[in-house]
């Protein structure tokens, strides 16, 4: 598996407080919890590219 890039992110209160509340609903960190909407809008909008099978 690939190591995670970090970068910093600034982002609105309010809207931090919101996705806190929706990570915790979901049972995510709100770092996953974005990472996880960011993904799924990506394959929505056909801008994800498949990952390789890793064969076993």
């Amino acid at each position: 598996m690939a190591a995670k890039k970090s970068f910093p992110l600034r982002i609105d209160p309010e809207l931090h407080e919101a996705l806190e509340r929706w990570a915790g609903d979901e049972l995510r960190s709100v770092n996953g919890h974005i990472e996880y909407l960011l993904r799924e809008s990506l394959k929505r909008a056909g801008r994800l590219p498949e990952r390789k099978r890793q064969e076993e």
